[in-house]
């Protein structure tokens, strides 16, 4: 594919959500991760999709379910909440 690629996207993980693009990455033979990110963007946004509700916040959406604290909860967070 020979398209322009003008735009970039910086998207913050956690260690639990980079292993898991990298298992797809390497399970697919793809080769880099922006490659397995495109292609996972391509198969989610060929599927349902979910509509935000007014108050939602970006740390509501995770892979892995983080619970009501989002990514803050547990030890390792700040103030220890």
């Amino acid at each position: 594919m020979n398209e322009l690629r003008a735009e970039r996207l910086q998207v913050m993980l956690s260690p639990e959500e980079l292993a898991a693009l990298d298992d797809f990455r390497f399970k697919h033979r793809m080769p880099t991760r922006a490659a397995a990110v495109r292609e996972l963007l391509k198969l989610g946004l060929a599927g349902i999709g979910t509509d935000a509700a007014a108050g939602v916040k970006s740390s509501d959406y995770g892979v892995f379910d983080r619970g009501p604290e989002g990514h803050t909860q547990g030890e390792d967070a700040p103030n220890g909440k």
